[in-house]
Parts: C-alpha cells; structure tokens; sequence
C-alpha cells in the first residue's frame, strides 16, 4: 500500500470530522476547510492507488 494512500485516508477522516464540527458549531468557514480536507485526501488516495496499480506490472 502506497503512503499516499494512507495519508489520503487520514485527510479524509480529519475533514469528516472538521465539517461535521463546523455544522455543530454553526462556523461555515471550519465546514468548508473539512470539505477542502475531504476532497484533497480523496485525490491523494487516487493518486496512491494509482501508484499502486503501476507498482504491481
């Protein structure tokens, strides 16, 4: 498994959370940062998996 990967993940888990407290807490500016955070860790993971898949031929 790709480091990416893992850290794509991580990102994502953190942005979940980022906007799920942000929506809590009503701060649209602490709910935007957790979807930029969501949408980064996705496109790191695709990058990994793509690294991955590269790896394996």
């Amino acid at each position: 498994m790709d480091r990416n990967r893992i850290e794509g993940a991580a990102k994502q888990a953190k942005g979940t959370i980022k906007e799920a407290v942000g929506k809590t807490v009503g701060d649209a500016k602490l709910t935007a940062e957790g979807k930029e955070d969501k949408v980064d860790g996705r496109i790191q993971n695709a990058i990994g998996g793509l690294k991955d898949t590269l790896n394996k031929k």
